[in-house]
């Protein structure tokens, strides 16, 4: 398989056709385990594997996984996983097909996500969360995520494919350009006093381990400016970029998700969710290798009990392992598969011209992986632009975020604002409620956090 040259977006419409054919391709068959060592009690998961919507004069199933890491306290990932789905399902008109509803979901995500955020924020709580959110319909996976989580896609012909971003400021250049252009500061921890201070114990072993030659006095001002651990974010100190909750952090903290979508080859594979206590112990590929032949429930124990024997129990550490089969297909291979090699996140093999002389190929589905949807915009002029895979999908007058009704008029566009260089017509939405405009020039930076009027 070649790195470089291979990646294309396929149409939806394209792929759609081929489940549309006479030869109807069964929906997956899903297996998931769960594996979890607690420290903080911080970590929830979401399984729902019957979920159900009215189609036409029937009714279809999908699926629905979440994991929340909460994070000063879990006052956020409870709430997230008690309203975060129902916020993202009420952002997703009624009466919808399965190709409709399917290229509907990446923008319901940000404005599920969204909502989410503001309405535990205007509960005034301090806690925050990341999330990880997988919505399975037939052989089409739809991931959104903020934080550090992370959500791996091992497919039965091969091939490693990394389905979320990690939004640690450390390694995200691009985040951290945007929170110091939304007022942000970025820094490491101050060992040397005021708000930005280590524990004791801390600044106790830096002094330590100071060169014995130094004068104390030497030392305690080398320490006074000795920066340590992770790039965070300041006021706060979070090492995130988003979250859903830090209301104590600043707006520039986002909830808008990084969004993609995927169809699968009708082989299926295996899916790995898991929190940063497993990727700061194991790379993908050990994680799938540790537990290759185990089913779901088996692997997922494996690859906690391997992050845990690399790193020890430093924080909550959470795996959902999610086996996603052919119908009355075995769980697991009984043999090794012989690995490829990863791949870079966002690559994906590429897919053959259709042609007429392999028409009755077509519709059989597709044999890689191949991508539908992707973005990580945290504007939200972009994310809920009507460019989106269906346009008009919020009624014209209602806040394309809460779903508020409005009136003719009261909205106000999405485009809207100083750096506007278009004259905005009455009908130019999609719109937002007076709420959540604030919210959304508080997120751009363009008000400061907590003014609402």
């Amino acid at each position: 398989m070649s790195l470089k040259g291979q990646h294309r977006q396929v149409s939806l419409s394209v792929l759609l056709e081929r489940e549309s054919a006479n030869v109807k391709i069964e929906k997956p068959e899903i297996v998931h385990g769960l594996a979890n060592q607690s420290k903080k009690g911080e970590d929830f998961t979401l399984f729902k594997t019957e979920c159900q919507r009215t189609m036409g004069d029937g009714v279809t199933t999908f699926s629905v996984f979440g994991l929340f890491d909460g994070h000063n306290g879990p006052t956020a990932a409870i709430y997230s996983k008690e309203n975060l789905l129902n916020n993202v399902l009420n952002s997703i008109p009624p009466d919808l097909n399965t190709d409709e509803w399917v290229a509907a979901l990446p923008r319901a995500l940000v404005a599920g996500f969204v909502k989410t955020d503001k309405d535990f924020q205007e509960r005034e709580k301090i806690s925050g969360t990341t999330v990880t959110l997988v919505i399975i319909e037939g052989w089409v996976i739809t991931v959104a995520s903020v934080g550090d989580s992370r959500c791996i896609f091992d497919s039965a012909v091969g091939g490693i494919y990394y389905l979320s971003s990690d939004h640690r400021l450390e390694c995200n250049e691009e985040e951290r350009g945007r929170i110091t252009t939304s007022g942000g500061g970025i820094g490491r921890l101050n060992t040397g006093g005021g708000t930005e201070v280590s524990s004791l114990l801390v600044q106790f072993c830096i002094l330590f381990f100071l060169s014995a030659s130094t004068p104390f006095l030497s030392r305690a001002v080398k320490l006074n400016t000795l920066k340590i651990g992770p790039l965070r974010c300041w006021p706060g100190g979070l090492c995130l970029s988003r979250s859903i909750g830090d209301k104590d952090v600043g707006e520039f903290i986002v909830p808008v998700p990084y969004v993609k979508q995927i169809k699968i080859s009708s082989a299926g594979g295996r899916m790995i969710i898991s929190s940063d206590g497993v990727w700061d112990a194991l790379s993908a590929e050990a994680a799938l290798d540790c537990c290759r032949g185990m089913p779901p429930d088996a692997a997922a124990a494996q690859i906690v009990k391997e992050a845990l024997q690399a790193d020890g129990l430093r924080d909550d550490t959470t795996c959902v392992v999610i086996d996603i089969l052919p119908q009355e297909k075995p769980a697991v291979p009984l043999t090794p598969k012989k690995r490829i090699k990863r791949l870079f996140m966002s690559l994906f093999r590429k897919k053959h011209s259709e042609s007429s002389s392999r028409s009755d190929k077509k519709n059989m589905g597709p044999d890689v992986v191949e991508e539908l949807f992707e973005e990580g915009s945290a504007m939200l002029s972009k994310r809920l632009d009507t460019k989106y895979p269906v346009c008009n999908m919020f009624k014209l007058f209602m806040c394309a975020i809460c779903q508020l009704e409005l009136k003719p008029g009261e909205g106000i566009s999405v485009h809207a604002g100083p750096s506007s260089s278009v004259k905005l017509r009455q009908w130019d939405g999609p719109f937002l409620c007076s709420s959540c405009q604030v919210k959304k020039e508080a997120m751009e930076g363009k008000r400061p956090s907590g003014v609402n009027d």
